[in-house]
């Protein structure tokens, strides 16, 4: 019997008993969450998404709004960016590869495997135009290539900064151009040792004095060591001119995406919380990011509930640990965050758009869609509202996956989709 076959049988029936063990749950959204009591297994509940194409489908978006591809057949689109003259540029890459620590880990990095493109690796940067503003992009291009992993997108002071897996990247820009002048200048090398979390999440301060860098944890909760953990579980914040970095806020497990306020001028990020302990924890969230401040991870989640998975304990770490600002729900996968503007339409005129790449851990699917959290004053107000819906449907088949999210100053919103290799554009309807 091939390996591959053999692994999925092991898999199908740890899955099997590790299922009937944890059940489905509910998810907790909102300020205050509920956390329950956690549940180990051998294996977490799994569910994989199960890839099917488009054809004359499309995703769900609210009455008064039209949902559009406007890019197909990329190479993993992962993140984007709206530049000043309306071009979008694409970041298509995957990265990592550490090594399987445990054979449940093998188990179930094969099937994580099924529910993602077998397209290979773009490493590159695509830009998208539309010369005559009629929503049809019918320029496709390559920018810039032989990246490494590609993910974090950002602009200012004339320049493009791209966030690699490994190094954090700038291009210099002029207006309308198509292609990069030239090889990128680095600008500071970011950790890339092991990978276990490769995206590297990036914006700029309001005054492009700084840029800051999400960089994910080397394991779930500490399998590797602590030694493995340096410089991991953090945002970093790095001088746009020298180069010179520090630590802005630690213990987020993996801040997979960064944005501005764009009033307050705030840092809000969208986090992965651990695995393990359940269907229902630990609850990924959305949280403003203060300096100097300290998340839990991995000493605890959620503020003050201990991980007694983690040894040796840190107390004074413990009761330091800053809830975070809004729970999202535990594995949702949260990979986009970007602040909406009025052009959105009055009932999306404040808050954010988080894109939801969908739970694998979990019996009872959830994520797969794109949700708008509203703002009030600067904060989260209320329940998390359905913004793109139906990558997935009900028999488990899944047409995409959404990742990151931009907001178009001009009233769109783009969404990457990197199961079908798709950009999406959202307007409302004329």
């Amino acid at each position: 019997m091939k390996r591959s076959n053999s692994l999925a049988l092991i898999g199908m029936a740890l899955l099997a008993s590790a299922c009937t063990k944890e059940g489905g749950g509910t998810q907790a959204y909102g300020a205050d969450p509920t956390m329950p009591e956690p549940q180990r297994g051998l294996l977490p509940s799994m569910k994989i998404a199960e890839p099917a194409a488009w054809g004359d489908q499309r995703p769900t978006v609210p009455k008064g709004y039209t949902i559009t591809p406007i890019a197909t057949d990329l190479k993993i689109p992962r993140q984007t960016l709206v530049l000043p003259n309306g071009d979008i540029l694409v970041a298509e890459g995957r990265g990592g590869g550490a090594a399987k620590l445990k054979p449940k880990d093998v188990i179930a990095g094969y099937i994580k495997a099924q529910g993602n493109t077998k397209v290979k690796s773009g490493n590159r940067l695509s830009l998208l135009r539309d010369a005559d503003g009629d929503g049809v992009y019918e320029l496709k291009t390559v920018f810039a290539e032989n990246l490494n992993a590609p993910y974090g997108l950002a602009f200012a002071n004339n320049k493009l900064y791209v966030a690699n897996q490994d190094e954090l990247v700038s291009f210099d820009y002029q207006e309308n151009q198509t292609r990069a002048g030239g090889p990128p200048t680095s600008i500071a090398k970011l950790p890339a040792e092991i990978n276990h979390h490769w995206t590297k999440a990036l914006t700029v301060s309001p005054d492009g004095r700084f840029l800051y860098v999400g960089i994910g944890s080397n394991s779930n909760i500490t399998e590797r060591g602590m030694e493995a953990e340096v410089d991991r579980a953090l945002v970093w914040q790095i001088d746009a001119q020298t180069g010179a970095y520090k630590p802005y806020a630690t213990g987020l497990r993996n801040p997979t995406a960064l944005a501005m306020h764009p009033q307050t001028g705030q840092l809000w990020a969208v986090v992965n919380e651990r695995d393990e302990l359940g269907p229902d924890l630990v609850p990924d969230y959305l949280t403003s990011v203060r300096e100097g401040g300290f998340y839990g991870w991995p000493y605890s989640y959620w503020g003050q509930n201990v991980d007694t998975r983690v040894k040796p304990q840190d107390p004074k770490k413990v009761a330091a640990a800053i809830k975070p600002d809004y729970s999202l729900g535990s594995h949702v996968a949260a990979l986009g965050l970007s602040f909406s503007l009025p052009a959105m339409g009055d009932a999306y005129a404040s808050g954010v758009f988080v894109g939801e790449h969908g739970s694998w851990n979990r019996d009872k699917p959830v994520g797969y869609k794109v949700i708008f959290v509203p703002f009030a004053d600067g904060r989260p107000s209320g329940q998390p509202v359905d913004f793109v819906t139906g990558f997935r449907d009900a028999d488990g088949k899944t047409r995409g996956r959404p990742v990151g999210v931009t907001v178009d100053p001009r009233g769109a919103l783009i969404v990457a989709d990197d199961l079908s290799n798709t950009v999406w554009r959202v307007v409302r309807t004329p």
